[in-house]
């Protein structure tokens, strides 16, 4: 199906607003389509917590005629967009809830491969309004905030306390404690920082929250790439002095979600951006990690103070083609309640959407950075949202790659950038 395309610009969060002049919305169906009881399927990208299943389990135990079975998708969100637009496209059933990364609910949306689902079903008012903004296209809702969060900083508390220092809040700070920690015998086999630097959706994440923490944009408040600016430069130039100086390990060019959690988890890193997820796998006794009970979070550092982190969020929506489309809305409505988002929470650490949980005493007694996570994400950056936002991804993930490797200079995969995107904008 073709459609017009336009920059889908986010002032505070990724909520669609608007788009050219001639941009209309496109609406392909309507909430009164949600019919049919029955099994269903729930497709996810891998689940590293292990807690899914148990959920899933409960809810079967209590709906013998409208079972979900849990279908895995790969671990990079690449892999994950790949299969599911497959799905769509030929129009199969076998899909029915399925987990978007907030930036697509704008491109399956626009193509009509997920359901309008009812607003008012939902308790969208006690949720933060960064996700609720993402899960709507023109006003309209078309995927259930399931947990949202942003870019955390896991640091070695034992051995920045050998040391004497106290976790970063800028870029040059974090060069300084790495030159200081890495001197000490303990810290023999450490490097000094890491993130996702292979060429998936996670180098997009961390270019993109790289950029936003050095005051820049990918794209500016008026839709167009924003790259050609000396903020944008000193934003990529972290990372590749990172690789240059040896701050960031050669091997961080490979690694996903997965591939620096671990490597952080067996006591290779100082420093490590990732994910809230990471904190309660990291904090395992049954010897699958070896920083248990050794580590802190804190807000990413940026140019000048803390930085800007990137808003990730997981949202649920309906295939436009699966069946038993009521089983499915109320297996969304109790997948996405408050009280599963807090059992989510307290068993793999995964970030709530609801306001209220942030501060509720018995999370926060077990999440001590939950606060700081809250104001993280009132402070947070979205993505580029882009109708095409395929090809806009593969766009950044090719010339950030190609800084980091050194194939190119910073300045040449900026304005390399700057070419492609408004291209892809403008098509």
């Amino acid at each position: 199906m073709k459609y017009r395309s336009c920059a889908l610009l986010v002032a505070a969060a990724l909520a669609v607003t608007g788009c050219t002049a001639d941009a209309k919305p496109v609406v392909h169906s309507t909430t009164s389509a949600l019919e049919g009881k029955g099994p269903i399927t729930f497709v996810t990208g891998k689940d590293s917590s292990g807690v899914l299943q148990g959920l899933l389990d409960k809810w079967n135990a209590e709906h013998a005629d409208e079972k979900v079975t849990l279908v895995e998708l790969p671990a990079q969100a690449d892999g994950q967009r790949q299969q599911l637009i497959q799905n769509a496209q030929t129009k199969s059933a076998s899909y029915g809830v399925v987990a978007l990364d907030v930036v697509w609910t704008a491109e399956f949306a626009a193509n009509g491969w997920v359901d309008e689902l009812p607003q008012s079903e939902f308790q969208l008012s006690q949720m933060l309004p960064s996700l609720v903004a993402g899960v709507k296209y023109f006003d309209k809702m078309y995927a259930a905030p399931w947990g949202g969060g942003t870019g955390l900083l896991y640091f070695r508390t034992d051995l920045l306390a050998k040391a004497g220092v106290q976790p970063p809040k800028t870029w040059a700070e974090l060069t300084i404690a790495c030159d200081k920690v890495l001197k000490l015998p303990e810290a023999k086999g450490v490097d000094c920082y890491g993130g996702q630097f292979n060429k998936y959706e996670g180098l997009t994440v961390n270019a993109s929250e790289a950029i936003n923490s050095a005051g820049g944009s990918v794209v500016g408040p008026d839709g167009k790439p924003n790259l050609a600016t000396s903020e944008a430069k000193r934003g990529l130039d972290f990372l590749v002095q990172g690789f240059a100086s040896g701050h960031i390990p050669k091997a961080a060019i490979t690694w996903d979600e997965e591939g620096g959690r671990r490597a952080f988890q067996e006591g290779k890193l100082l420093f490590h951006r990732n994910w809230s997820y990471v904190y309660t796998l990291a904090n395992r006794s049954d010897g699958s990690s070896k920083v248990a009970g050794k580590f802190g979070v804190a807000p990413i550092p940026g140019l000048d103070g803390p930085g800007k982190g990137t808003i990730g969020a997981n949202n649920l929506a309906i295939s436009k083609y699966t069946k038993n489309k009521a089983t499915a809305l109320e297996f969304i409505k109790w997948m996405t309640g408050q009280q599963t988002a807090k059992q989510l929470m307290l068993q793999s650490s995964q970030s709530p959407s609801y306001t209220a949980l942030y501060d509720d005493p018995e999370l926060v007694k077990q999440f001590a950075f939950l606060p700081m996570l809250k104001a993280g994400l009132v402070n947070a950056a979205p993505r580029p949202s882009i109708v095409r936002y395929g090809d806009g991804t593969a766009a950044i993930q090719e010339e950030m790659s190609s800084a980091l490797t050194g194939k190119k200079s910073s300045e040449q995969a900026l304005a390399d950038l700057q070419k492609r995107l408004t291209e892809i904008v403008n098509r």
